[in-house]
């Protein structure tokens, strides 16, 4: 029988799912952005970076919906993403661009409010925290907004191609945060600091947390040959060498890295004081680690 018809399937079968997943994800992660901005960011008169950041500047001088408005402007880039980087790069927004401000649309005629009263602080917090989940969910998924960050990618393409995309969003969304600080006050913009950097956090969390915590051991010793049978014996890790030489000393030492648990670390350091009181070893945190091994995400798992 013939395996190639029904491999075929698998792979197709297999495509669907994955579609379906990220829709039912974007679908979520939308819902999270809409609910954010609608029930704790405008019923609290915060205001953030990005795309959202500037509907909030220009609401001040219209009485425009803030979901009319957001797509307009959604549209707006996004024709200037095809215009200036190709359809390619377009694709990517397509989906996020025509999904959230629809469903922002819904939640704006909800007047949903998180708060029972006015509370800056809180707001500010569960702000960040649910436009975190947006934006974790849907980076997540391989897709992301049409907004600063197509900007960012258009000015580094255009103009600044030495300058890396997170440095120029970065100027991008203090230059709007600057700006909101005339309209709605120094205290506000502050807030909206504490709404960027949870934001930030929750993308990481979203992302990275709910995996394995890796970290990366660098360690140089003399004794790597007793050392790397310990760590592949005992603590059943993989193991790689390289050859150094110190230059202060001028000794030729072999230099270990070792991708493992926290709790496994602590192992090899118990094990290398017993072998070589003299030893350095480095220890790097590491999010994630995609490929095949004890404790990492499969990488056929992430395409």
């Amino acid at each position: 029988m013939d395996k190639k018809p029904l491999e075929k399937n698998e792979s197709n079968g297999r495509k669907v799912r994955d579609k379906a997943l990220d829709i039912l994800f974007l679908v979520i992660a939308c819902i999270a952005g809409a609910y954010s901005t609608t029930a704790v960011m405008i019923p609290n008169g915060l205001t953030c970076g990005g795309l959202t950041g500037i509907v909030r500047i220009l609401q001040n001088f219209t009485d425009i919906n803030f979901s009319v408005m957001y797509y307009a402007l959604a549209i707006v880039i996004w024709i200037v993403v095809i215009l200036t980087l190709g359809f390619k790069e377009a694709k990517k927004i397509l989906v996020v661009t025509l999904l959230y401000p629809g469903i922002l649309f819904i939640f704006e005629s909800l007047n949903l409010s998180l708060l029972e009263q006015k509370d800056l602080i809180l707001a500010a917090i569960f702000c960040g925290v649910f436009s975190g989940i947006c934006n974790g969910l849907v980076f997540w998924r391989g897709y992301s907004f049409c907004g600063t960050e197509s900007i960012a990618k258009l000015i580094k393409k255009k103009w600044l191609p030495q300058v890396d995309i997170s440095k120029i969003l970065l100027c991008l969304d203090c230059i709007i945060i600057i700006i909101a600080a005339f309209i709605y006050g120094r205290n506000i913009a502050l807030y909206a600091l504490v709404t960027q950097y949870i934001a930030s956090k929750m993308v990481d969390l979203i992302m990275y947390g709910f995996e394995t915590k890796i970290v990366e051991l660098q360690i140089i010793t003399s004794q790597s040959e007793e050392l790397s049978r310990y760590i592949m014996d005992e603590i059943g890790r993989g193991v790689s060498s390289y050859d150094m030489v110190g230059e202060y000393t001028g000794a030729h030492r072999k230099q270990l890295s070792v991708l493992c648990s926290p709790r496994e670390s602590i192992l090899i350091k118990r094990r290398l004081a017993e072998l070589d009181p003299k030893a350095f070893v480095s220890v790097i945190q590491v999010n994630t680690v995609w490929g095949y091994g004890k404790g990492f995400t499969d990488i056929e798992e992430e395409k």
